[in-house]
């Protein structure tokens, strides 16, 4: 049992991933901050109380901050100025006294990573060592959840991953880990744990599964970088963000991704989950129409 004088706090909570640590320590019996950019969307959660905490406003996560002991930081929505806002938070949580930082960053982070968000990453991380507060780096493969959503409305994955793998993991799995470091994060302190599924899929192995489980066929269309670039300007979006996108696949097609852990059972105990498996949990959740 964790101690009942230890403080929490959690960013992200109204989000996927922040809100499943967050009913998991509520579950547990443990009190908790959840910090929001808007608390009114922060889950309503026993022993939880929402404040402001946007990752842009410091006065906000001074007040937020001031005497925790453990907190969960989730990263910030992509945006150009994502850096520039971790790097407040780090600031913040030092000034605070926070004794121990989870992050959670990105597989392979590095200056000059493939997928050009995993530079943000590696930016950051450098940032929280550099303020000097205890921490543990949670370094997340692709979300094995996402997949559907690489699904065009013509029933294909396009992208120019080649035959490239990555070792997709579950949330689920990521908020077990992250709950198994904040309960327990002496052993976890300065360490990087890199947080994968329990094998490496092609784009094709993951047509191949969306199709058995969803029952609608899937395929994999290979396609160049340009031919990625040009499928994706309809969009709209700014370049950093056609970057991004494109270099996702890249990063799979240069086996940035393709690593295979056991980061995930040797922290929660469990096996990771397979991606067929966290698919049919989905569906099951799913309302019905």
């Amino acid at each position: 049992m964790a101690p009942t004088d230890v403080t929490y706090a959690i960013t992200g909570s109204s989000g996927r991933l922040g809100g499943r640590v967050a009913r998991r320590l509520a579950a547990a019996g443990i009190a908790q901050t959840l910090l929001a950019r808007t608390p009114s969307r922060a889950p309503l959660l026993p022993g939880a109380i929402a404040v402001p905490g946007s990752y842009d406003d410091p006065e906000a996560l001074a007040r937020a901050l001031r005497g925790t002991d453990r907190v969960l930081m989730v990263s910030a929505s992509e945006s150009p100025e994502r850096l520039r806002d971790h790097r407040t938070f780090v600031d913040a949580a030092a000034r605070a006294g926070v004794a121990h930082l989870v992050y959670v960053s990105f597989c392979g982070a590095a200056p000059d990573a493939t997928f050009t968000l995993a530079r943000d990453h590696w930016h950051t991380e450098q940032h929280i060592r550099a303020a000097g507060i205890p921490f543990t780096f949670l370094r997340d493969n692709l979300y094995a959840d996402f997949m559907p959503a690489l699904v065009g409305t013509d029933g294909a994955i396009r992208g120019p991953a080649g035959d490239g793998r990555a070792a997709l993991v579950a949330q689920d799995d990521i908020a077990d880990a992250a709950v198994a470091v904040l309960l327990d994060p002496g052993p976890h302190a300065g360490r990087t744990h890199e947080l994968t599924g329990p094998e490496a899929l092609g784009l094709a192995d993951v047509a191949r599964i969306l199709t058995a489980v969803g029952g609608r066929p899937v395929s994999y269309v290979p396609e160049t970088t340009e031919e990625a670039y040009a499928s994706r300007a309809v969009y709209g979006a700014p370049d950093w963000q056609l970057d991004a996108w494109v270099s996702t696949y890249a990063a799979i097609a240069d086996g940035s991704l393709a690593t295979v852990t056991t980061a995930v059972e040797d922290l929660t105990g469990h096996r990771a989950t397979p991606l067929d498996q966290v698919l049919r949990a989905a569906a099951d959740d799913s309302p019905s129409p």
